[in-house]
């Protein structure tokens, strides 16, 4: 794991298309922006979690009709 410390507007860099910038920090929380061409998907790992586990569960039940 990468650690890295930011200052508020300050971004970094994933490869050529995406950017994510500090907004706001607030206690303990921290307001990010991602900036992401369309086609790649930006969630939050709990909602990306209940994706994985709805198309899983989708895929298991396509196998045993």
């Amino acid at each position: 794991m990468l650690i890295l410390t930011r200052k508020i507007g300050e971004k970094l860099r994933i490869s050529d298309d995406i950017a994510i910038t500090i907004l706001n920090i607030r206690g303990n929380q921290v307001k990010i922006g991602v900036e992401a061409p369309e086609n790649i998907p930006v969630h939050r790992e709990e909602i990306y979690n209940l994706i994985q586990q709805t198309t899983d569960n989708q895929q298991d039940n396509n196998q045993n009709r």
